[in-house]
């Protein structure tokens, strides 16, 4: 018996012997069944952006119209549905410095920073903001060779970095395919050794994305939002008081234990506050 082929070439449909129609096989289900799934996974993911696009345009708008609570409220609208990026947290930043809330635009200019890096709107911003909080923290200098690092570190994404290592890798499976495959002495050879140096370009740069990874996923930093706060010596409200922090500092989470924080801040000093008064980055 000929089947015939579907003229889209998706499945070939035949009758049985009762004259109904049927999928030639559970292959052709399969597909169709994928095929309908992605069409709807597509078509939510279209709405989902279409709604996202209304929203920044509407906050954008009331942004440029000097309405800043409705923008904010808007921007944190999509940072509520998940959404996330460089320009979104800049733009939420930019709101509240305009209302003159200087601990939320520290926060969502940190996030953009960690988002971003090298973008000098960004530091630009940030800066002027922490310049309007009372807290003036000097930083603990830091040796010449580790501030080298940490800048050609904060070059790349973490994305970036996957990708060098997987094209990094890529080339290793090559240069290995010429070392087993060529009969020529010199090939073999530089093949080799230049297979070795990707193989462990590629293994660090896997490192360093895992790392930095882990480092956007980690929750390890915070701002202050309490107006004024005592840093005590232990995780107790009856403890030795260290200093006073005041709001929009940024603090280095070390533990958590129950409702405190163990936190470091630039110049190095150590102390406990409690985990409400500040919000992760």
């Amino acid at each position: 018996m000929k089947l015939e082929i579907h003229p889209y070439g998706l499945a070939s449909l035949r009758t049985d012997k009762f004259g109904n129609w049927k999928f030639a096989n559970g292959y052709h289900l399969l597909k169709y069944a994928i095929f309908i799934f992605v069409f709807f996974i597509s078509s939510f993911s279209l709405k989902a952006e279409v709604i996202s696009d209304s929203l920044i345009l509407k906050a954008n708008k009331e942004y440029s119209e000097g309405l800043y609570n409705n923008a904010i409220e808007n921007y944190l609208n999509l940072v509520d549905e998940g959404f996330e990026s460089p320009k979104l947290y800049y733009n939420l930043g930019n709101a509240y410095f305009k209302i003159n809330e200087m601990a939320p635009a520290i926060l969502y200019y940190e996030k953009a920073k960690k988002l971003d890096p090298n973008d000098v709107d960004i530091d630009f911003n940030l800066n002027i903001a922490r310049n309007k909080i009372p807290d003036k923290i000097e930083s603990v200098p830091v040796l010449f060779y580790i501030r080298w690092c940490n800048s050609i570190y904060s070059l790349l994404s973490s994305n970036a970095l996957a990708i060098v290592c997987m094209t990094a890798f890529f080339i290793t499976l090559v240069l290995l395919a010429i070392y087993f495959l060529s009969n020529v002495y010199i090939y073999r050879k530089l093949s080799f050794w230049f297979g070795i140096l990707f193989f462990v370009f590629s293994i660090t740069s896997f490192v360093l994305s895992y790392q930095k990874y882990n480092s956007f996923s980690s929750k390890q930093e915070a701002i202050v939002f309490t107006p004024t706060i005592t840093i005590k010596s232990s995780p107790n409200q009856n403890s030795v008081d260290l200093f006073v922090m005041h709001e929009g500092s940024k603090v280095r989470i070390i533990q958590h234990l129950g409702e405190w924080y163990e936190i470091r801040i630039a110049n190095g000093s150590i102390g406990w506050l409690k985990a409400s008064d500040v919000r992760t980055i």
